[in-house]
């Protein structure tokens, strides 16, 4: 089959959210494209959304509505015809599209791991007792109670730019990003050490970035077909499994890694109370082609062991 391709008179339409980092994958995106189609990057423009998520940066997540805050408004107008592809943060993504809607293209994984970042400090271990941290994560906030249970956590919303701002303004004394967003960003002059993966277990899918389609465009298709990368679409089929059925969401600190290995795949789970106060970690292997089973059958087993009522909040 011949495709139409775009060209600057009639560019394809990329929807992205607007932060530094969301404009970097779609950016890396959009050089992807051109370059596999030999098209001039004018063949493609990038438009950007503004979400829910974007707009509301004084609440946690939990409080306004999870995942779905950071894509809703950008699927929206997918399904309208507005745009024609979309760039997601893949962390960010809930387990299931809106109907019409199809996500089956992964560009190269960057670095997975948290970054520990702080003026003063190069590692958790060297906290002192009652040290300030900010973050937005219930995951790494439960990681961290579940490890240093004597340090002070308070509330870190906002794009990598705006928590740096907050760190150098004496908010926190140290927090954490995603090593695959500086990498992108090129910060390398932001002080950080990355936390082994052994250490702490980044969240599902941290460092990949996933490009959504409507699912009848034959056109969007084939050009994503052309760059998509199938072992990080491997990783995360586990990965989004295992995710998939903890229920896994912004109100759940759940963690996980796939990782392959001559055909074989290993993925680790975490799953924690939201005070950090009681953790569930394992790890299953098998064939490649197995990885979503997998993935499910890890989440059942940590599911089993937490009990009923394990996710539930206890005090605030």
């Amino acid at each position: 089959m011949t495709i139409d391709l775009p060209s600057p008179a009639s560019p394809l339409k990329i929807g992205t959210r607007g932060s530094p980092l969301a404009l970097a994958q779609a950016n890396e995106t959009r050089t992807r494209l051109s370059r596999a189609f030999d098209l001039p990057e004018e063949a493609f423009t990038i438009v950007v959304i503004k979400t829910t998520g974007d707009r509301i940066i004084d609440r946690p997540l939990k409080e306004i509505g999870g995942k779905g805050l950071f894509t809703k408004e950008i699927e929206e107008q997918m399904l309208s015809g507005e745009i024609d592809i979309a760039v997601h943060s893949m962390k960010d993504m809930p387990v299931h599209q809106p109907d019409g809607l199809l996500l089956d293209c992964y560009l190269p994984r960057e670095d997975v791991r948290d970054a520990f970042i702080s003026p003063s400090f190069s590692a958790i271990a060297d906290l002192p007792e009652g040290t300030v941290v900010g973050t937005s994560s219930l995951r790494r906030r439960a990681q961290l109670q579940n490890r240093r249970p004597d340090l002070k956590i308070v509330e870190f919303r906002g794009n990598l730019q705006t928590r740096l701002k907050k760190l150098e303004d004496g908010v926190a004394q140290a927090t954490f990003l995603a090593m695959a967003g500086l990498n992108r960003l090129k910060m390398d002059e932001v002080p950080k050490t990355a936390i082994e993966t052994g250490d702490m277990l980044p969240a599902v899918a941290q460092g990949a970035i996933g490009i959504e389609r409507r699912e009848a465009d034959s056109r969007a298709a084939e050009m994503l077909a052309a760059i998509h990368d199938t072992p990080t679409g491997q990783r995360l089929a586990a990965e989004r499994a295992f995710l998939a059925r903890l229920d896994g969401s912004c109100e759940t600190p759940i963690a996980g890694l796939a990782e392959l290995d001559n055909g074989t795949i290993r993925l680790r789970g975490e799953v924690l109370r939201p005070d950090g106060s009681q953790s569930h970690a394992d790890e299953i292997s098998g064939p490649i082609e197995d990885g979503a089973a997998l993935g499910d059958a890890l989440a059942r087993t940590l599911l089993e062991r937490a009990g009923p009522g394990f996710f539930d909040w206890h005090g605030t």
